[in-house]
């Protein structure tokens, strides 16, 4: 079941990245105290290195310290925002290190169910139950595209080579995922 956006909660993180934008400190340390847990959630999944993660939240919150001035509130919600920093950065962290990110031998629902945000309960960033359900309907190969995409940071490149597959069918394959995915998790799994 889709979770309600708190408008009161996005109107605060919107005044906060205002502030933090006209160079307000305290709002930067508010905005943290607010977001951190659930950015390192975001940012562990993709590095897998806690130290490595909290180096990534760190550099997060010098981006968002720079970049707060281009967030736009008509564009949509501060939370989204902020998790495409957080996640951009924690790519960019893997792409550095040449890491390879899902262990070749590492497949079936353990995998899956790693993917919620660690703590779970109201501070999971995904509903774990409905995750898992939505990822098991859809085709084994293509959920494997999208997961490898978005939550471990490889690149339609590296998906093609991997599946042996042209860069447009990759790119064909996760955008009709994401859409068969989005629509199960809108729908309550």
């Amino acid at each position: 079941m889709p979770r309600d956006i708190d408008g009161g909660e996005d109107a605060v993180l919107a005044g906060l990245l205002e502030r933090i934008a006209g160079r307000d400190e305290a709002a930067l340390k508010a905005l943290y105290d607010r977001t951190a847990a659930k950015l390192l959630g975001l940012i562990l999944r993709i590095q897998r290195d806690r130290s490595l993660a909290e180096d990534v939240l760190q550099d997060v919150f010098l981006r968002i310290w720079h970049a707060a001035g281009s967030y736009a509130p008509a564009a949509g919600a501060p939370l989204p925002w902020l998790c495409a920093i957080a996640r951009n950065r924690a790519i960019d962290g893997v792409r550095r290190r040449s890491e390879v990110a899902m262990p070749s031998g590492e497949a079936g629902e353990a995998y899956w169910e790693r993917l919620s945000a660690p703590g779970g309960g109201e501070d999971a960033i995904l509903d774990r139950d409905a995750l898992v359900a939505c990822l098991s309907r859809l085709d084994p190969t293509q959920r494997d595209c999208v997961v490898l995409a978005y939550c471990e940071g490889w690149s339609r490149e590296e998906l093609a080579v991997r599946y042996g597959r042209p860069v447009n069918t990759v790119k064909t394959w996760l955008h009709r995922t994401l859409a068969s995915l989005k629509s199960c998790l809108e729908t309550g799994a």
